[in-house]
């Protein structure tokens, strides 16, 4: 190869320093698709060539294997493209009804086909087993998406129909308590609790409705006393204006949570 010659599918480009780098890319069915960065020329002109090779081919996601340029990112991309005529530059293979969202070789997520169109525009990342993607300039947990709350528990709040954790589909999430502050007990009632200078339990409730109202309150009432925090607001869907303020006038709380409350400023 001559000193100005670059391998095929492959470009010059350089790094906010001024090193040079090389992307290498491919066009598929009219579309440009990004196969990544690479350190040489040699480097991408491989990825470029593995890709090629690829969309030729019959390998699956499962023959991916050591010693490849192309990331195993690019390689999902492709046989996604080559396979199902769909183009996503996320890591997805879609099949009828679902699609398989992949982050290595045998770990991936299945999601409800309707997602389709949100996890293809945003990439989902995973920092100590929180799964999550950047909307809107924060981060948003994926659970969220099913009326989870943040610090959920599985098994106790919520819980996966057939077993599989990694079946992410909306028929296999069942949702067992969507409200914070509120724990479900064994017997089927429910305790609600809230954090002030550790934890302060406001009662128990026979259902989680009556429970998240009770932390509502609990947290206006820690607010008024001098309580320095804003606490989450339970919403409950369904509830008119009247029957949220009827339900929160007759719900009792523990006469503890004003005390600790009261005391807050003194244990700052």
């Amino acid at each position: 190869m001559l000193m100005n010659e670059r391998p095929a599918g492959t470009y010059v480009a350089r790094k906010k320093d001024n090193s040079i780098y090389y992307r290498a890319s491919m066009t598929c069915g009219g579309r440009h698709v990004s196969l990544g960065s690479y350190a040489s020329a040699e480097d991408a002109g491989r990825a470029y060539e593995e890709a090629r090779q690829l969309l030729r081919s019959d390998l699956s996601i499962d023959d991916y294997g050591d010693g490849h340029h192309l990331s195993f990112e690019k390689w999902v991309v492709i046989c996604n493209y080559r396979d199902n005529e769909v183009y996503t530059p996320n890591p997805i293979y879609v099949r009828p009804r679902l699609f398989y969202y992949y982050f290595a070789p045998g770990d991936f997520f299945i999601f409800s086909g309707e997602d389709l169109f949100y996890y293809s525009a945003h990439k989902i990342q995973r920092r100590g087993g929180h799964y999550f993607v950047a909307d809107y300039g924060s981060q948003i947990n994926i659970l969220s998406r099913y009326g989870i709350r943040a610090h959920a528990v599985p098994g106790r709040d919520y819980v996966f129909i057939n077993g599989n954790s990694q079946d992410m589909q909306y028929s296999n999430v069942e949702v067992i308590n969507p409200y914070h502050g509120v724990v479900r007990n064994p017997d089927a009632s429910f305790t609600a609790r809230i954090h002030v200078n550790g934890y302060v339990t406001i009662g128990t409730y026979p259902d989680a409705i009556t429970a998240a109202m009770a932390y509502n309150k609990a947290a206006d009432v820690c607010n008024e006393n001098g309580v320095s925090r804003q606490y989450p607001v339970n919403y409950v869907d369904g509830l008119s204006a009247k029957a949220y303020a009827d339900l929160y006038t007759a719900v009792s709380i523990s006469p503890a949570v004003k005390s600790k409350a009261a005391s807050f400023h003194l244990t700052e």
